[in-house]
C-alpha cells in the first residue's frame, strides 16, 4: 500500500509542478486524503523528504524535454544568443537564492501551514485572473531575447512563491514575466528553465539534509515515486504548451480558488490540522 500512496502522490507531483496551480498545495490536500493507505504513518520529516525525491523526478523531466535546447549551451563560448539567455537565467535566479540562503528556514516554520498555503493558492488566483484580463501587446516573443534586466525583474516577482508558501513558483516566475512584456508561451518556457535551475538546487540541498529519512521511506517507494513524477511532468510539458497557444490562465485562475477553498474546509471540519508542515 505503501507502494500505491507513492505512485499517487508522484502522478500530483508530476501534474501540478510546472502548471501555475502550486504543487505544495496539492500535496497538502492529497497526502490527508492518502495517507488511510499507508501501512506505517510516515512522519512529517519522512513526507516532506519524499516530495523532494518526487520532485527531483518532475526536475529531470525539463532536462529531457528540452536536451536539444541545453546541449547549445556547449556553444556558450562563442555563442552570443546562449551567453545572453544563461545570463538572464542565471540573474533571475539570484533573487531566490539570496531570499532563500537569509530567510529560507524561518520562512518555512512561521508559514508552511495548510490555511497559509489556501490563501496563497486563492490569492495567486486572483492575480493570475487580474493580469490575464489586462489589455496589453507582448513585446517578447522568445527565451533567447530576454534582457539580464528583465530577467532579474522575473526572477524577483518569483520570490512571491518563496515568500508566501502555496503561492506557487511557476505561477509567480510565468505572471513576472507576462508583466514585464514576455507573450504567455516565452514566459512559460522561461519558468520551465528557471525551475530547473533552483528547484534543482534547493532539491539537491533539502535531499543532502534529509538523507537520513531514505531508509525508513524505502527504495522501491522512491523509484516508484521518481518515476511516475518524471513521466507525468514530461506530459504536463508538453500538455500545458499546447494548452496556452490557444488559452489563457483563467482557468487554472479559477481552479486555484476551488482548491484554496477545499483546504480551508478540510481544516474547518476538522480532516485536516492546521499545524506546521516543516
Amino acid at each position: 500500500m505503501d507502494a500505491i500512496y507513492a505512485i499517487l502522490l508522484g502522478i500530483v507531483e508530476g501534474i501540478t509542478e510546472f502548471l501555475p496551480i502550486s504543487s505544495t498545495g496539492h500535496l497538502i490536500v492529497a497526502g490527508e486524503l492518502l495517507k488511510g493507505l499507508l501501512t506505517t504513518p510516515w512522519t512529517p520529516e519522512m513526507k516532506s523528504a519524499f516530495e523532494v525525491i518526487i520532485q527531483g523526478g518532475a526536475i529531470l523531466s525539463v532536462l529531457v524535454y528540452y536536451w536539444k535546447d541545453f546541449l547549445k549551451i556547449r556553444h556558450i563560448a562563442t555563442d552570443k544568443t546562449q551567453q545572453n539567455l544563461w545570463t538572464s537565467v542565471v540573474v533571475a535566479c539570484i533573487p531566490a537564492v539570496i531570499l532563500g540562503v537569509l530567510f529560507g528556514s524561518k520562512i518555512k516554520a512561521l508559514l508552511f501551514t495548510p490555511s497559509v498555503v489556501a490563501w496563497a493558492l486563492i490569492v495567486g488566483g486572483v492575480l493570475i485572473w487580474v493580469v490575464e484580463s489586462r489589455k496589453s501587446t507582448p513585446v517578447i516573443h522568445k527565451i533567447e531575447a530576454i534582457s539580464p534586466v528583465k530577467a532579474l525583474g522575473i526572477g524577483a516577482i518569483q520570490c512571491l512563491a518563496l515568500l508566501w508558501p502555496g503561492f506557487s513558483r511557476s505561477a509567480s516566475s510565468i505572471l513576472g514575466g507576462m508583466i514585464l512584456g514576455l507573450d504567455r508561451p516565452t514566459a512559460t518556457k522561461f519558468s520551465f528553465y528557471l525551475g530547473f535551475i533552483t528547484l534543482g538546487g534547493a532539491s539537491l540541498l533539502d535531499l543532502i539534509k534529509s538523507r537520513d529519512m531514505l531508509g525508513q521511506i524505502g527504495v522501491l517507494n522512491m523509484v516508484l515515486g521518481i518515476g511516475v513524477s518524471f513521466v507525468v511532468a514530461y506530459i504536463s510539458i508538453g500538455w500545458l504548451l499546447r494548452f496556452i497557444s490557444n488559452h489563457d490562465f483563467k482557468g487554472f485562475a479559477i481552479y486555484r480558488v476551488v482548491v484554496g477553498a477545499l483546504i480551508l474546509v478540510l481544516i474547518a471540519t476538522g480532516v485536516m490540522s492546521n499545524g506546521s508542515l516543516a
